[in-house]
């Protein structure tokens, strides 16, 4: 009896079951197919995005109307940007995300598709423009309609909502109104 379980404990130690070696390189195995298949769907969700199309469109806003993207998110301008080149990148990007095109872009009523253009970013992606003027989302605007990013002044400039015309939307100054009461007991002038 002892020489069989000897000999078991020979063929566990010569298969190695249970060896650190052998824990580790299954472990490896495993994590390495789980990456080739994470790699594979982020290539189809990639393939897939690559085939929608960037739409613009007019949305009426607090501001007026302005141009939004697809999902009626408002579309802004960088004041800093100058020649049709985009000068936001890198962090500024992740906070104004540019409207990268996908396949061909489409526009809605009011837009005018002969202001529809692109530029090439420094990262070699290819961003929709709109009378010459990069187009960008707003991180901050987490609803459609929103127009948070108006005005706001970050990365070396201005950020403007969008108009039909391709131009700088400027947020209208608040009206204040101001009443002066007086007191006299002159009724006509002179007094």
């Amino acid at each position: 009896m002892r020489q069989m379980k000897d000999r078991t404990n020979q063929e566990q130690e010569l298969v190695g079951f249970g060896t650190p070696t052998q824990t580790f390189v299954l472990l490896a195995l495993v994590s390495a197919l789980g990456l080739i298949g994470f790699l594979a769907a982020g290539s189809i969700a990639r393939s897939a995005t690559g085939t929608s199309h960037a739409t613009v469109s007019l949305r009426k806003t607090k501001l007026g109307s302005v141009l939004v993207n697809s999902s009626g998110h408002t579309l802004y301008m960088f004041a800093k940007d100058r020649n049709g080149k985009s000068s936001c990148n890198a962090t500024c990007a992740s906070f104004w995300p540019p409207l990268i095109r996908h396949g061909k872009p489409t526009v809605g009523p009011g837009v005018k598709a002969s202001l529809l253009g692109t530029t090439r970013r420094s990262n070699g992606s290819v961003q929709l423009t709109y009378n010459k003027h990069p187009l960008y989302g707003f991180s901050l605007d987490k609803r459609a309609g929103q127009t948070n990013g108006e005005g706001q002044s970050a990365f070396g400039g201005r950020w403007y909502a969008v108009s039909a015309n391709g131009t700088a939307v400027h947020k209208p100054p608040a009206v204040t109104t101001t009443t002066n009461t007086t007191t006299s007991s002159c009724l006509y002038p002179p007094c």
